[in-house]
């Protein structure tokens, strides 16, 4: 197995403490807002035999194995993080993979470049993923019933939101969700600040259910964003709890560390609370206008000892292990690769000894076996 080394991205959003705290080292003063565990080309990890996406280059079938080769070519299929928010992350969705072909295809077939500001599609895949929270963490996810999200902005009692109210309460699910969501994103912009800034007011005086809006905005003052985000659940996931986000289910990071498991995938339509590119046609097309649960997930725990977060893809899954001081060592050893991260305490992978914050590669079929006393992430593949 190899130890990696890993990049850590600046976004501005980044809590400028929680990954230096897990790591045990001093903050910069700067925001660290990812910590990026895998072989994507943007930040690969680094590994003794050079980076990750060049080691699987020269030898994808023992690198990955058979079936992982088979299943999903030769790349890694999946992307691991450790994510601090420290503010609210832009309020998005992700294309399931039919409309993340057909979107690729069609933006290279009009010639808009890769890396243009209005581009949607950055690649091919879609991007299921699953966040579960290492200390407290806040977000958002999946519409509300749509009755509850006309109390909500009811009682801001905001004379602007009375109609979307209206509509809320008169029309089908699916059809008051789109224009009331509709409606927000196509706004005069100084009509809509005008709004939020009133909606603001009245979350910071009310508190309670409206706390967590009023700090989004406070970070996206005027943004239409505000609103939208109202419309959708709000949960508070403890240690050791998750979500997985599917295709089409609007949602926004807005607190805390968390472990991130994903496809390795660059495709993100934007709703709001966010200075980037929001394609409004296209975000329309792709949201799925239902309301939800959040469905907070639970690991199920296994004879062996082993945490498993269910998911319904194949691209990645995610279990972890405490391991007690003294306890026979786990063994891990997969037909597919695997990132083992360790996040508390000291755990032995292999020859390799971890501190919190510390991860290594485990090639398909390679010996690997866990013990210690300490908590380690298991990132590897479904099928």
């Amino acid at each position: 197995m190899d130890r990696l080394d890993n990049t850590i991205r600046p976004y501005a959003w980044g809590s400028t403490t929680a990954i230096p705290r897990l790591l045990g080292v001093a903050p910069t003063g700067e925001p660290q807002a990812e910590m990026w565990m895998g072989a994507h080309p943007g930040a690969p990890s680094r590994t003794p035999r050079g980076p990750l996406n060049e080691v699987i280059d020269k030898a994808p079938e023992s690198e990955l194995g058979q079936r992982t080769l088979a299943r999903f070519g030769p790349r890694l299929p999946f992307l691991l993080k450790i994510l601090a928010a420290g503010a609210p992350l832009s309020l998005q969705v992700h294309p399931d993979l039919e409309q993340a072909k057909a979107g690729y295809a069609d933006e290279e077939r009009r010639g808009i470049p890769v890396d243009a500001a209005h581009r949607n599609y950055k690649d091919a895949n879609h991007k299921p993923e699953l966040i579960c929270a290492l200390t407290e963490f806040d977000g958002l996810c999946g519409f509300r019933a749509p009755d509850a999200a006309a109390d909500l902005l009811a009682g801001l009692d905001v004379d602007s939101l009375k109609p979307y109210v209206d509509v809320l309460h008169a029309h089908p699910e699916d059809a008051a969700l789109r224009e009331v969501l509709t409606a927000v994103l196509s706004a005069d912009p100084e009509e809509m600040t005008h709004t939020v800034t009133e909606a603001a007011a009245a979350c910071a005086r009310l508190g309670g259910a409206y706390a967590p809006y009023a700090d989004i905005a406070h970070h996206y003052p005027g943004d239409p964003g505000v609103i939208a985000a109202m419309l959708l659940n709000h949960v508070r996931l403890q240690p050791g709890e998750a979500l997985y986000l599917g295709a089409g289910v609007p949602h926004a990071y807005l607190s805390g560390l968390g472990v991130e498991i994903m496809a390795n995938s660059d495709n993100v339509l934007r709703c709001g609370l966010t200075p980037k590119h929001v394609d409004v046609p296209e975000l329309l097309r792709i949201v799925r206008f239902e309301a939800s649960d959040p469905g907070v997930l639970r690991p199920e725990a296994s004879a062996d000892g082993e945490e498993v977060y269910e998911t319904p893809i194949d691209e990645f899954r995610l279990s972890r292990y405490v391991v007690t001081e003294g306890a026979a060592p786990h063994d891990l050893t997969r037909a597919t690769p695997q990132i083992l991260l360790c996040t508390a305490g000291s755990v032995r992978a292999g020859d390799q000894v971890l501190a919190p914050g510390e991860s290594v590669f485990v090639p398909a079929e390679d010996k690997a076996e866990v013990s210690g006393a300490g908590t380690v992430f298991r990132a590897t593949v479904a099928a």
